[in-house]
This record gives structure tokens, sequence and C-alpha cells, in this order.
């Protein structure tokens, strides 16, 4: 069962804006949250390591380009239409980089989100390589995760982008896979509101148990194999916004002035089912107000006073019109009726740890990947 906290006992910390609607947060002596302490020392310790010796920039850039003498590119890139995956698309190519730009369709792009991406790629000359999903399957997959009762429906999108980047890197002989992921807006996520998106088995697991169609074009890796791409065929993730600083309201501004790109909303908006999902889904069923975690990233990146944050959080992202829009929309686009949508809704509320996962043996993994490092004994890796 999801662990929702008691009722009537909120509490939100003293530094950002999370609070105990993520069930495990817990407060120091000060009332600053764990989810802060973590941030502000994998902020200075990421930093450090993307701006000094190997990891600064310009010896990264030559080391890419150089890598790609012969080839027809330098690296590959993932787009959506987002400011952090369009601004990497912009950056890369005023860098000198030629890129290979591929794009998950899942079937739930915003008309302004494919404009988007034509319009940037038109721009900076860019070539796009388009995975378009087999809907009825993909379908499937994601009203599984909603028959299991899990705030996770956007992980087989998440993990499908990864997989189809990492194949089609294979499939042109490209090494390096740049990645928009960055410290500065995304360094807070509590593992309750968003699990899985590496994780094969779980994902799987929960298409086996509530899935009704075989997944034959599903692009999709397991922990083997990802350590058989990076490890045996050299392929290697770049969070190259790191390497720069990097402001996402700056990198608005850029991107509108100089690509005609338009704003879609709020964060992930430029998918109906991101949007659906992050402002109707989450909040009614989880009590999760995923911009909490977004906006708490801001604050202690230091780009966003706190007080700010909570007066954006007192806005209503979605009015009544919008929200009936998009409930007819998906319920229709899944195929079901607005009734049994809304039945879907009501199961009990259910997470991660209620079905088979990698989680344990990934969280082994992790401690002791710091722990070789610590001692010297591995390199940090150029990757978030």
């Amino acid at each position: 069962m999801y662990p929702f906290y008691p009722v009537g006992q909120n509490r939100i910390c003293t530094r950002c804006v999370m609070d105990t609607t993520d069930p495990e947060i817990v407060f120091d002596a000060d009332g600053i949250c764990n989810h802060c302490i973590r941030a502000e020392h994998y902020l200075r310790t990421r930093m450090r390591l993307y701006r000094e010796g190997p990891y600064r920039l310009q010896p990264l850039l030559q080391r890419i380009r150089a890598d790609g003498k012969g080839k027809r590119y330098d690296c590959i890139i993932g787009v959506s239409g987002g400011v952090d995956s369009t601004y990497l698309a912009y950056f890369a190519a005023k860098s000198g980089l030629r890129c290979l730009a591929v794009h998950f369709d899942n079937g739930w792009d915003s008309e302004l989100a494919v404009k988007n991406i034509e319009n940037t790629l038109k721009v900076l000359g860019i070539d796009l390589q388009t995975f378009v999903m087999d809907w009825e399957e993909f379908m499937d997959l994601q009203l599984a995760f909603l028959k299991a009762s899990v705030p996770d429906i956007e992980v087989p999108t998440d993990h499908a982008i990864f997989a189809t980047l990492y194949q089609a890197a294979l499939h042109h002989g490209i090494k390096y896979i740049l990645s928009g992921i960055n410290i500065a807006t995304e360094s807070i996520l509590p593992r309750l509101w968003a699990y899985g998106h590496n994780d094969w088995r779980y994902i799987e697991g929960i298409h086996k148990r509530f899935g009704t169609r075989p997944l034959r074009n599903y692009p999709h890796y397991s922990l083997w194999t990802l350590g058989y791409y990076f490890g045996m065929r050299g392929l290697s993730a770049i969070s190259i916004l790191n390497c720069i600083p990097y402001s996402k309201e700056d990198a608005t501004a850029v991107l509108t002035k100089e690509l005609g790109w338009r704003h879609y909303g709020g964060k992930h908006h430029e998918s109906i089912i991101t949007r659906f999902l992050q402002t109707y889904i989450l909040p009614r069923k989880f009590n999760i107000d995923k911009r909490r975690a977004h906006l708490s990233s801001l604050v202690v990146a230091g780009s966003l006073t706190r007080e700010a944050a909570l007066a954006q959080l007192s806005v209503e992202v979605y009015n009544a019109r919008q929200l009936e829009e998009d409930l007819n929309y998906v319920s229709k686009k899944f195929g079901v009726t607005v009734e049994e949508f809304t039945a879907l809704m009501a199961l009990p509320p259910r997470c991660f740890l209620d079905y088979p996962s990698h989680w344990a043996l990934v969280e082994r993994l992790k401690r002791y990947r710091d722990a070789l490092q610590r001692l010297g004994l591995l390199p940090h890796q150029i990757g978030m």
C-alpha cells in the first residue's frame, strides 16, 4: 500500500518546500529535510567533478568531436519539445557537435511539443529519427500501471526513451549519449513518487500481472543489458547541462528568442498524459504535488526563493474546463469510459514496493559503487 502520512500532521521543510506528503521525509533539529541535505551534498560533490579536470567542458567537447571523426554523428540526443531537451540540442549544435536527435513518440505528444521539435531541429540543422510506438501495445502497458494503482505510469515512457537512445547509438556507431537531465533543476524526487525508470523487472512484472497483450515492439533493457552497453560496447551517457551554469529561466528566454520555442505550461507538460498525471492523478489519488519536488530543486540550487516557490504552489494549475477536456480525452484514448477511468482512480493506492523489482539489488550496487569511488578505486561517471 502507498504509505500516506497521517492526516493532520503535515509539516514542511524550513529550507525548501518539500513536506510530509512524502511519507519518507525526515527533518533535522533545524527543520531541514533529508531531501535538502542530500541535494546540497550532491550539488557540491557532483558540480565539483563536472567542472574540474577531465570533466571540464572544453576537454569533454574535444573528446566527443575527436571520437566522432570519420563518422556521420558525434553524439546522440533525445528530444521531447521541453525546455531541457531543446536547450540541450541548442547547446550541442552551438558547440559544434554533429548530433542525431531521437524522439520517442508514445502517442501522447501535444501539438505544441511537435512544433517545438520541428522548429528547433530545422533551425539548428539537426537530423531527426523518430520511433513511433505501437499504440495498442503501449496503451496496454500504461493501462497495466493504472490497474496496478501505482504513481509510476510515466515509467514505461522514460524507460523506452533511453532504450531507444541506446539502440540508435549502437546502430549508428555513436559512443556518446547526451542527456538533458541536470542537477540544477532535478536534484530532488522522492522514491515513492516515481520509481522504476531503469527497472525492467518492475515494468515487465506489472505488465505480466495486469496487461492483456504481449510486448513485441516495446524497446527495453535489463540491468545486465545496461552493463553490457556501457561496459562492453563503450557507450557513455553525459549530463552535459551539468557542465555549464544552467538556468531554466535563462534557457527559456534564449530558446524563445532564437528558436521561436513556445512554452507549454508546467514542467514536462509537453506530453498530455504527463500533464494529466501531474495535475490530476497524482494529487487526487496519491496526495502528490510534483511541483514541490521541482520547485524545491530550484530552491536548493539557489535559482528560486522559498517564498516564490510557496507562492507558485498556491496557484491552481488545472482549471475545471481543462480538467474535463483532459479527462474525456485520456479516457477515450485509453479506450475506457470516464466511469471506468474513475473506477481505476478509486483503487487502493499502491507503490513499487508492492511488486517485484530490482530496487534492493540496485541500492546495494550503488552503495558498493560509492564505496569504491570514495577509495579511489572506481572513477566517477560523467552521467547523472
